[in-house]
């Protein structure tokens, strides 16, 4: 059986590990590697190769750095292809939809390209008499990521990058699901020129999750994951002392507008609801149409639209989505759709006991439609994480503005209409993060941020772009005077003033 190591100080972790998990094939069911799981111990050595390291990688000028940027996109982008395969082998997403996390990914990388402008700081030449001012921002030696299963390369991609650019040192602790892809990230990395240490893997479970968060070398913390982690994260981070931004769950709304282009939306809401098994933090498993003709019409063109999507391997070109992670979410999957059936929704298209010809102990779930949901059912109030999609139907624009605003999650919204005044009117008032005008899944590019609000995200520092440099970085301001030799006169005990 295949073993998955750490990656520490350039190589394995070198120990054979006391506790392993097992890594699936979601298309098959069977385990097809086993991964390592370390405990405080492994960590010191991380934390002692990072802290060995991460000086001289701060002392290297910026545009140094950034080639480092420019090598390592060049070599993923070699390796595309082979980085997919992996990640759909263990993940289960279909390969073009592997690719597209992979290249999400490289856009923050893509960003961090431009390291040397951002890190500029600011300067004022005669703030005082013979006084200028200038600030810096410096690295905070030493961060940590831990990340979900669903993107295994965008994720880590996400805050590594930034990170390293920065300056700092990186410990990356991905999921035991799928960890095949963060390691082969790390032996890229050194081909592009990180020096060891700079960039480490370890892996574990929740033991492994509190050594990172009590650990006192460690300065910062990256997390995304459900609720109720994030927010046991960011606690204990921040008693720790630590700079913590942690990423929670969602449940993301799509308000369709009587004027929407229909055809256009039941497009969107085929891949925004169901593409990667509805695996995604920004997918959109809740439509909400506006006026009961609105909801009619929008069933009807939704019906015959999910009856034509392929579920296939991940393998298959033709398939639209492939198996959920583990035969474990599988079950939670279908135990929502239960719920859901129970609590009084009508059930229009079960995705239950799906199976595949060949493939009969894979993870599949098929797509599942549920109408006349209601604010009041758990499955509503709470994220499924599947190929499901409910109908909330609302009677006017009011209603469709509160229901994603007092949800208790708030990471991404989208609505759909002609109208740009009711677009402006909602993108100003609805209480959620990230909103999408015509784009179901509206995450933002790389040189903007990314961040929910409510229960989606703890901590006050959103994901790359300039947020992402704020939160990895540290400003410190001096303020300077060159004094021409002669005594200047004044009261010395008086706290300076500029005037």
């Amino acid at each position: 059986m295949r073993l998955i190591d750490h990656f520490i100080a350039g190589g394995t972790g070198g120990v054979a590990p006391a506790r392993k998990s097992p890594v699936y094939d979601p298309n098959s069911g069977v385990v097809q590697a086993e991964v390592a799981l370390g405990d405080a111990a492994l960590l010191d050595r991380a934390v002692a190769a990072a802290q060995a390291a991460q000086p001289a990688w701060a002392a290297t000028n910026p545009q140094r750095r950034a080639r480092v940027m420019f090598n390592f996109k060049a070599l993923v982008e070699t390796h595309m292809d082979e980085l997919a395969a992996l990640l759909s082998s263990e993940h289960g997403k279909v390969i073009a939809d592997s690719k597209g996390d992979i290249q999400r990914g490289l856009e923050v990388v893509e960003f961090c390209c431009g390291i040397p402008h951002v890190l500029k700081g600011e300067y004022t030449q005669g703030a005082g008499p013979g006084i200028d001012v200038y600030s810096m921002r410096q690295p905070l030696g030493i961060g940590a990521g831990i990340t979900p299963f669903n993107f295994p390369a965008m994720i880590p991609l996400w805050m590594s990058a930034v990170a390293m650019a920065t300056g700092n040192a990186f410990i990356l602790k991905p999921s035991e699901r799928d960890p095949s892809v963060p390691m082969r990230l790390a032996e890229l990395w050194l081909e592009a020129g990180l020096p060891d240490g700079i960039f480490q893997v370890v892996h574990g479970d929740k033991e492994m999750v509190d050594a990172i968060l009590d650990h006192p070398a460690i300065g910062a913390v990256s997390f995304v994951g459900s609720s109720d982690i994030a927010h046991y994260v960011y606690n204990r981070g921040v008693a720790a002392g630590k700079r913590v931004q942690a990423m929670g769950g969602a449940k993301n709304h799509g308000i369709v507008m009587p004027d929407a282009d229909l055809d256009q939306v039941v497009n969107d809401l085929a891949g925004a609801a169901f593409g990667s098994a509805g695996e995604r933090c920004m997918a959109l498993p809740v439509v909400v149409p506006v006026g009961e003709d609105t909801a009619e019409r929008l069933r009807a063109k939704l019906i015959p639209a999910i009856a034509a999507l392929r579920v296939g391997v991940s393998t298959d070109a033709e398939a639209h989505y492939g198996p959920v992670v583990t035969a474990e979410h599988k079950a939670k999957v279908e135990g929502w759709i239960a719920k859901c059936a129970a609590e009084g929704a009508e059930l229009v298209v079960d995705g239950r006991g799906f199976t595949l010809q060949g493939h009969e102990s894979g993870f599949f779930v098929g797509p599942t439609l549920f109408d006349h949901v209601t604010p009041e059912m758990d499955s509503y109030h709470n994220e499924i994480f599947g190929p499901v999609l409910q109908i909330v139907r609302a009677k006017d624009f009011e209603e469709a503005v509160a229901l994603p605003s007092k949800h208790q999650y708030g990471n991404g919204v989208a609505i759909f209409t002609r109208n740009g005044h009711a677009a402006r009117e909602f993108a100003a008032r609805v209480n959620v993060g990230m909103v999408g005008i015509n784009v179901p899944i509206p995450v933002p590019v790389a040189y903007h941020t990314f961040g929910g609000w409510k229960r989606s995200a703890f901590g006050d520092t959103n994901q790359h772009g300039m947020e992402g440099i704020k939160f990895w970085t540290k400003v410190k301001t001096v303020t300077a005077r060159w004094p021409d030799g002669s005594p200047d006169g004044g009261n010395a005990f008086v706290i300076p003033t500029m005037g």
